[in-house]
């Protein structure tokens, strides 16, 4: 059921999308335009570009996103991992983690306006489909009071296909990330038989999206999402956000002819016109003050700013402040609690920064074998060893092994050059065998890997063992 805001306002202290008995409401957020939703617009459209091209576009000669999990080989943007450098997510969270705490300190809920997933897909390719089929607002509220009708039914049909066909589409190119869009290309084109783990993903996320978008929608974020119910814990009185000006718009009022000679009433700028509820997609009253469920969107903002510019007022009775601005008072950008989210973000961007710039191109582990540490036969000591190498540069290589002994020893590398390809591995022997007769043992000697692709070499030092050197 679809209910037009009373005239009396949503109440703050309940949810707008729910009845008192629990049930669904549905919101039909009205058209707005401004200067907000047109740069929020390009910026979806730019979000959805990047999420499309990541499969596509190639750097170093992979996809500039490829996550192959079931192979554990990982390409990002021209770096290559495996499953040894999952450490590094550790500084990939904490960065996105303290990264939030800071630009929510900052800026307020901008990631939930301007660039969550659910709102983008939901504002830049549901809606509009909605609009489409449904028309405006006025419309959708009363065609929702209506009895079912065969155009209606067909317009139903029409629109939650396209609901389906988006949803294919995102979930499939979200699959793409993880087996490559030429990957896809081939499962797709082979049927689900061939390849049923990727064909069930995929449905299943279409699915899981289709509820979302076509039914389930703001209670994503007014319900289920847990930043919006911690945000009043990131959030001081310094930090912007979108909000109604009480000072200038109160006592609220609509507006009134006044006959000649009487007195107007005293108000306030906001003409109770309920323009800002009826474009919210949470359909809060912003003028009822900072709210859970205000996505910070500033669509009340343009909505507002439309009906001062009508009335001959200055713009700003809904806009970006500050709570402590909207107050009248000064807001502070500069605040110890920025300073100590800001430094911890930059703690986690430096680590990050670190663990990648040192990162390797190749990964060489020098490893004893098991068994015996060393065997003496005829004279002579001999230890053996296993070099475990792993190419991870996004293009194949070639790896040289040199051995350096700091006393006489016959060494055998029964392959001293290899090449890799990207992320391949390989094992290699290694045999060192040194007299026992005049040899101190034990003692150090060094192994040495140089790759030809970067130029980089890694330098090992091993320990030979034996027993104590025989007299002579």
């Amino acid at each position: 059921m679809s209910a037009e805001p009373r005239r009396d306002g949503p109440r703050i202290d309940q949810l707008t999308s729910i009845h008192a008995d629990g049930s669904r409401l549905a919101l039909h957020p009205a058209d707005v335009r401004g200067r907000f939703i047109t740069r929020r617009r390009v910026g979806f459209a730019v979000l959805i570009a990047v999420y499309l091209a990541l499969p596509l576009v190639e750097v170093g000669g992979h996809p500039a996103v490829h996550l192959d999990v079931a192979a554990r080989r990982f390409y990002l943007f021209g770096g290559t991992y495996n499953a040894q450098d999952f450490w590094r997510v550790l500084f990939l969270l904490t960065s996105v983690g303290f990264g939030l705490l800071f630009f929510t300190a900052w800026l307020g809920r901008v990631w939930c306006g301007w660039a969550c997933p659910q709102t983008v897909f939901l504002e830049a390719l549901y809606r509009p489909i909605e609009r489409f089929f449904d028309g405006p607002r006025e419309r959708r509220l009363k065609v929702a009071r209506e009895p079912w009708t065969p155009a209606r039914v067909v317009r139903a049909v029409l629109k939650h296909g396209a609901y389906a066909a988006v949803s294919m589409l995102i979930s499939h190119a979200a699959l793409s990330l993880f087996v490559s869009a030429g990957g896809l290309v081939a499962m797709v084109s082979e049927g689900p038989v061939a390849s049923p783990v990727a064909f069930a993903w995929a449905m299943v996320v279409t699915g899981a999206l289709y509820f979302n978008f076509a039914w389930f929608r703001e209670q994503l974020c007014v319900v289920v999402c847990p930043y919006g119910r911690l945000q009043s814990a990131m959030q001081d009185g310094d930090s912007l956000i979108v909000g109604y000006d009480t000072r200038r718009g109160e006592p609220r009022g609509r507006l009134l002819k006044v006959p000649p000679g009487a007195t107007a009433p005293p108000r306030g700028d906001c003409v109770d016109c309920f323009r800002c509820v009826a474009v919210c997609p949470t359909g809060i009253d912003i003028r009822n003050g900072l709210q859970m469920d205000c996505l910070a969107c500033a669509q009340c903002v343009d909505a507002c700013d439309g009906v001062m510019d009508k009335l001959g007022r200055p713009r700003g009775l809904i806009r970006y402040d500050s709570l402590n601005g909207l107050d009248g008072q000064p807001r502070r950008v500069l605040r110890p609690r920025l300073f100590l989210y800001g430094a911890l973000m930059l703690v986690a961007v430096v680590g990050l920064t670190l663990s990648l710039v040192r990162r390797v191109p190749f990964e060489a582990n020098l490893l004893r074998f098991q068994g015996m540490p060393y065997v003496v036969e005829q004279g002579t000591v001999r230890n053996q060893f296993e070099l475990h190498l792993v190419n991870k540069n996004p293009s194949e290589t070639v790896l040289t092994i040199r051995v350096d002994s700091p006393v006489p020893a016959k060494v055998v590398v029964p392959q001293a050059q290899v090449t890799l390809g990207s992320l391949e591995s390989f094992r290699v022997p290694l045999f060192i065998t040194v007299d026992r007769s005049g040899t101190e043992l034990p003692f150090h000697f060094t192994v040495e890997v140089a790759d030809a692709a970067s130029g980089e070499v890694k330098r090992m030092e091993a320990r030979f063992l034996g027993p104590a050197p025989t007299g002579g």
